[in-house]
């Protein structure tokens, strides 16, 4: 079997990589990448690196040449919907015989901005013809890191969310599962909805407490406040509006999924989150 990872140096794919490596021989291992000199090191183990860029339909022609299963993180930046498009049309065209990609939670009626277009990417994956297994991901708790960190130096830990459930869990969980449904089978034309158990910012106000053995002050602020208060941190009022928008979206339920699909791939129980928030505060 040919597996390739695309962005595998980035933090979700480099953890994916690393899964890999501990069940395939890194022949079987390849992975896409912008500059190779990132990934120096895994080339080191014998993995093969490749350079595909996904605004560059001819390189990731070369790229994906020869390649059974594709793992398709989604972009972070620029136009990411056309950017999957390349990625999608250029491993139908090089015969790759399924796709597997990173999406959103509830991506297809989300309220989040980020929801378009993982929609989009999920409905012209759906059309290509090529075999699919879509990953809708929850949220990872490490992009709770810096209000993990403040709260362990004595400051509150503040969201606008109200009393809405989120299914964090760890962005390694994340990347297991999509290591398992890599390499076994089963999972062609399935949607998985990957969550961790559902809690509110009390819950894991009062999980950070416990591992840092004090506690921990949780402020829910309206929308305005917390915009304000994102400006006087010195963020850009554009940029504090989108995080905003993010926390009203989850208010209004966007990440409260109740799945066990998480679970059921990873084979286990997901990481305790007093695991992983030690983790971050070390």
């Amino acid at each position: 079997m040919s597996i390739l990872v695309t962005g595998a140096t980035g933090q979700l794919g480099a953890l994916v990589v690393e899964k890999l490596l501990g069940t395939l021989q890194a022949s079987e291992l390849a992975v896409s990448v912008r500059s190779a000199g990132k990934a120096a090191e895994l080339k080191a183990k014998g993995v093969d690196v490749r350079e595909g860029d996904f605004t560059n339909s001819a390189s990731l022609e070369q790229a994906f040449a020869g390649v059974e299963r594709l793992l398709l993180i989604s972009g972070t930046e620029g136009d990411r919907f056309q950017q999957h498009k390349n990625a999608i049309d250029t491993a139908k065209k090089a015969g790759v015989s399924q796709i597997v990609y990173t999406s959103l939670a509830q991506a297809d009626n989300s309220t989040l901005s980020l929801a378009p277009d993982h929609k989009n990417t999920e409905d012209y994956l759906k059309e290509s013809g090529v075999a699919f297994t879509i990953l809708r991901n929850n949220w990872y708790l490490e992009n709770e890191a810096d209000g993990i960190k403040a709260a362990a130096q004595g400051a509150p830990f503040v969201h606008a969310a109200s009393s809405a459930k989120v299914g964090w869990a760890a962005r390694r969980d994340y990347a297991h599962a999509a290591a398992a449904v890599l390499t076994s089978e089963g999972h062609a034309n399935k949607v998985y909805e990957l969550s961790g158990k559902t809690i509110t910012h009390d819950e894991l106000g009062a999980i950070i407490a416990d591992v840092i053995g004090k506690e921990v002050q949780v402020q829910n602020l309206t929308a305005a406040a917390y915009d304000e208060r994102l400006q006087g941190f010195g963020l850009p009022e554009g940029v504090a509006a989108f995080v905003t928008g993010f926390q009203t979206a989850i208010g209004e339920g966007a990440l409260d999924v109740q799945s066990e699909d998480l679970e059921k791939l990873l084979g286990r129980p997901q990481q305790p989150l007093s695991e992983v928030i030690a983790a971050i505060l070390a």
